[in-house]
This record gives structure tokens, C-alpha cells and sequence, in this order.
């Protein structure tokens, strides 16, 4: 309360009148209880950016530049870093398609340049059609939803019979399956495809399990045997049971109590230190950690795993809320203030 009076004595203006003008974050970074995060080795709050780091690939392809992407699309033969490419791709080319025209008008024949276009066609349905829960839904954004999603399919379709051997449009098909409500034999016949080109592909099963998931094409029982069959054969995947908890942690909240949690997120944490912190996925599996560790109360290894996200809070599981910078400079203060001493 000390540090309103005084910012609203700077401003000039009453403590109500700050009350009203603030959003939940600045009213955060005002806090009393606020933590000094700089002591544990984090970087400062304000600092901390929801956007990814820059990737001078789509850089160069956002101005129009498409060819070193094109060419390092080309190149790469290890699955999840193609994906990740495609996919920071993909988010570029849906919020501004016109490099994504001009390398699919001068090369049409580029398979990678459809790829992109397949997963760029799906994330923008996403965006047409909101995260708004279906009853908050318009019908005008439904039918946008569906309408790109099905030149998605299509584009999908060319893209697995140009490139039989990439995994990627599968991953891609995964999502459409989702969204358009395909059914269980279709999804599996998909997933079938995919895993027999990589069978540990990352962004593949997280795309399955929200297939899974009770708010979409499945149940908890369903989703949970899914991740935790898939991490018992891959220990790369050690995050799946995590993905699941959280997602079913939206109804269940007491399920971060669960006894199976703590194994499941020393799991993640050996993968972690195994080796899959040099993965192109890596700061969303620190997250996914870092997030566990607070709900489990396990706050000096959450310190570590913001440690090692450092200032970038561009992970999904921040980005469930319309808020994810609060949400993560939350958990952040919560891990630091109730951590040990540093």
C-alpha cells in the first residue's frame, strides 16, 4: 500500500483513481512482498518478454528475405528442430502472409515452403477462431475456424504425398484432427503415420494428448495413459505426464497433490540434466518443470529451472491465460520468496 500512495503521489492523482487505472501486473510489480529476483541469479522483472528470442531465420523471412529458411529447411533431417523451425515459421507467416506468397509464387515447387503454409493455414484458424470457450464462440468465428482448417487438410494432403518421408504435415494433421472433430479411427490412422516416421516426435505428441484431453476428443483416463505410456518408452517425452496434470488441473487443481507428480516431475528433471536442456524445446520443458515444482511446493529446484529460462516467458504453458507475463512473474516471485535464502 506504501508503494501506491507513493506512485499515485507521483502520478499526481488519488490511491482510488491508481487503483482503477493499473492492470494486475503493474499492481504486481507494486507489491510490498515483491522478492528481489536479482538474488537468487534471475534476471530483473522487467526485463522478462512473453516473446520468443529472435530467430534471424524468420527474421529475414519476415522482411521478405525467405531464402535462408527455405535452405535451412532444406538441410535439416533432425525432426523436432525441423519442427520447431516450421512452426516459429508458421506463427510469422500467420500474423503476415505476404513472404510466405511470394516464396510459395517463386517456388512452387519447394515442398518446405507448403509445409510451412500447412501449419501457418492452421495456427491462423486458431487465431480466427479465439480461446474463448465454444459457448463464448461466434458462429462467424466457427466458420472461419472450419473453413481454414479444411484448406489446411488440404494443403496437409499435398504436403505428406510431396514429402513421404516428413513427419512434419503429420504433426500438422494432428492439430486439423483436433479441430474439425475427425473422430478416433481417423486421429489414429494419422497418428499411426506419424510415428512411424518419429516415433518420439515432441510437438507431435503434445498435439496428440490435447486430442486426448477431455475438452476435446477424449477424457483425463484417456490423456494420462497416452503421456504416461509415451514417457515410459521415451524419456524424452518425460514432460507429457506434466502437460497432462496441468491440463487436468483446469477441473482437478488438487491433482499437483497427486503422489505419481513428484516422480513424474524427477523425471523431467533427469531428462533435463541428461541432455534435453540443448533440445529446441527446452524452455518449454524448464517451464513445464518450473511450474510443477512450484504446485509441489518445491521451490529451490523451480528457482534453478527459472534460472535456466532466463527472459524469455514464450512458452505455452505461460500463455493459458490472457495474461502470461503476470502469470509467469507470479510463479517466478512465489518460487523466489518462499525458496531458500540465496
Amino acid at each position: 500500500m506504501r508503494a501506491m500512495s507513493r506512485e499515485a503521489k507521483r502520478r499526481g492523482i488519488s490511491y482510488d483513481e491508481l487503483s482503477d487505472q493499473l492492470t494486475p501486473e503493474e499492481l504486481y510489480l507494486l507489491s510490498e512482498n515483491l522478492p528481489d529476483v536479482t538474488r537468487w541469479g534471475l534476471v530483473p522483472d522487467a526485463e522478462i518478454t512473453v516473446e520468443p528470442p529472435e530467430n534471424r531465420l524468420v527474421a529475414a523471412a519476415r522482411s521478405g528475405d525467405w531464402w535462408p529458411a527455405a535452405a535451412a529447411l532444406a538441410e535439416r533431417t533432425d525432426w523436432d528442430r525441423r519442427s520447431a523451425l516450421v512452426e516459429a515459421l508458421a506463427e510469422a507467416a500467420a500474423e503476415d502472409k505476404d513472404w510466405l506468397r511470394s516464396w510459395r509464387a517463386e517456388a512452387p515447387g519447394d515442398v518446405n515452403g507448403l509445409v510451412v503454409q500447412t501449419e501457418a493455414l492452421v495456427r491462423l484458424a486458431w487465431k480466427v477462431r479465439g480461446a474463448a470457450p465454444a459457448k463464448d464462440t461466434t458462429d462467424a468465428q466457427f466458420a472461419g475456424f472450419h473453413r481454414l482448417l479444411n484448406e489446411a487438410h488440404q494443403s496437409a494432403e499435398r504436403a505428406c504425398a510431396a514429402a513421404p518421408e516428413d513427419p512434419t504435415p503429420w504433426v500438422s494433421l494432428l492439430t486439423i484432427a483436433r479441430g474439425l472433430r475427425v473422430g478416433h479411427e481417423r486421429f489414429r490412422q494419422w497418428w499411426a503415420e506419424l510415428i512411424a516416421r518419429a516415433p518420439a516426435h515432441r510437438s507431435g505428441h503434445t498435439q496428440a494428448l490435447q486430442f486426448w484431453c477431455a475438452k476435446w476428443s477424449g477424457s483425463d483416463e484417456q490423456m494420462f495413459g497416452f503421456a504416461e505410456a509415451a514417457a515410459a518408452d521415451h524419456p524424452s517425452l518425460a514432460a507429457l505426464p506434466l502437460e497432462a496434470a496441468f491440463e487436468a488441473s483446469f477441473g482437478h487443481p488438487k491433482i499437483w497433490q497427486e503422489r505419481r507428480i513428484r516422480t513424474q516431475t524427477d523425471a523431467l528433471l533427469a531428462w533435463l540434466a541428461e541432455g534435453g536442456a540443448t533440445g529446441p524445446y527446452a524452455r518449454t520443458e524448464h517451464s513445464i518443470a518450473a511450474l510443477a515444482l512450484v504446485e509441489t511446493k518445491r521451490y529451490d529446484l523451480a528457482v534453478a529451472q527459472f534460472r535456466a529460462i532466463g527472459r524469455h516467458a514464450d512458452a505455452w504453458i505461460w500463455h493459458y491465460t490472457e495474461l502470461p507475463r503476470l502469470k509467469f512473474l507470479l510463479a517466478r516471485g512465489e518460487a523466489c520468496r518462499k525458496a531458500k535464502r540465496p
